[in-house]
């Protein structure tokens, strides 16, 4: 039987953490499931408690000693499996729940050649679709996403990066990075690209990891008969999040693309949210000022 570890970071996450945990043993019908590493970010509340009494599941509880980012948390979570032994690594948000059997979809798909991560059909509590597919970020987008926003990008043909057409989550395929809420990773693959990038903190580390794999051959493929819920973040409301996932991204391209193209990507970027700012939206501001002024950028999680 195929073995699969499971690996969920956590940061004052009791209020969630129980329901993806309950949801484990049904999302790993057909499969073995041989670990759950529990990687917590020093929370103030049960986190790890609650994990640590699930006496029903494989639970290790990794202490990552502070609130070092969703990264830092996943290097400790991998750093505690035997790779040797295992067929796939689970990344898991924990505000995730599986439906039943949606583990094997993933591990099938890593069977074959080239395809290094496997995300799922993800949907709202609400059982609606929720977009989590992206394209290749390129200063064409940028400009679109700045004129007509990412949602509207998305249904233009393929002008945005944010993939928002229900029929392209019809069918599965290759695509250039997913949301970091579940990803399904393959062993070799983890060897071969190495450890996610930590200074992001929080934001543009999966897109980091997705290209990175790409880099080296690894594909990033879409599996639909797997269905995961997730409840969602903060990134779009909390103007301090937001402003940092806008940074991120801009800072990952500039990384990739060099100097030219990537301040021209900056421009793109400052400008959408400059007029979504002036049309009084509290994200934007505090994106337009981080990235006006990097001073006031975020360079640590709250402690």
């Amino acid at each position: 039987m195929r073995r699969v570890a499971v690996v969920i970071v956590t940061y004052n996450s009791a209020d969630v953490l129980q329901g993806c945990l309950d949801s484990l043993p049904a999302g790993a019908a057909g499969v073995e499931l041989a670990a759950v590493v529990v990687a917590d970010n020093a929370s103030k509340d049960d986190s790890t408690a609650l994990a640590a009494a699930r006496a029903d599941l494989p639970v290790t509880v990794v202490q990552v000693g502070r609130n070092a980012g969703y990264a830092a948390a996943i290097n400790a979570g991998i750093a505690a499996l035997d790779l040797d032994r295992l067929d796939g690594v689970y990344v898991l948000n924990p505000d995730c729940r599986l439906r039943s059997g949606a583990i094997a979809p993933l591990l099938d798909c890593l069977e074959q050649p080239g395809r290094g991560i496997v995300v799922p059909y993800m949907v709202n509590p609400d059982g609606t679709l929720q977009p989590s597919l992206r394209r290749m970020p390129t200063v064409g987008r940028a400009v679109a996403e700045a004129v007509v926003g990412g949602a509207l990008a998305g249904r233009m043909g393929t002008a945005g990066e944010l993939v928002t057409d229900p029929r392209d989550y019809a069918r599965p395929g290759a695509f250039a990075w997913a949301t970091g809420a579940a990803l399904m990773l393959a062993p070799r693959m983890i060897r071969e690209v190495g450890a996610w990038d930590e200074s992001f903190l929080l934001y543009s580390e999966e897109t980091d990891y997705c290209l990175r794999a790409a880099d080296l051959g690894w594909a990033t493929w879409y599996e639909p008969a797997s269905v995961v819920e997730h409840i969602g973040g903060a990134s779009g409301i909390d103007p301090v999040l937001a402003s940092l996932l806008v940074v991120n991204k801009v800072r990952l391209f500039r990384r990739r693309h060099g100097p030219v193209r990537g301040t021209a990507y900056y421009v793109a970027v400052l400008a959408g949210e400059a007029v979504r700012a002036l049309a009084g939206r509290r994200t934007s501001r505090a994106s337009v000022v981080a990235l006006l002024r990097p001073s006031r950028r975020m360079t640590a999680l709250p402690q």
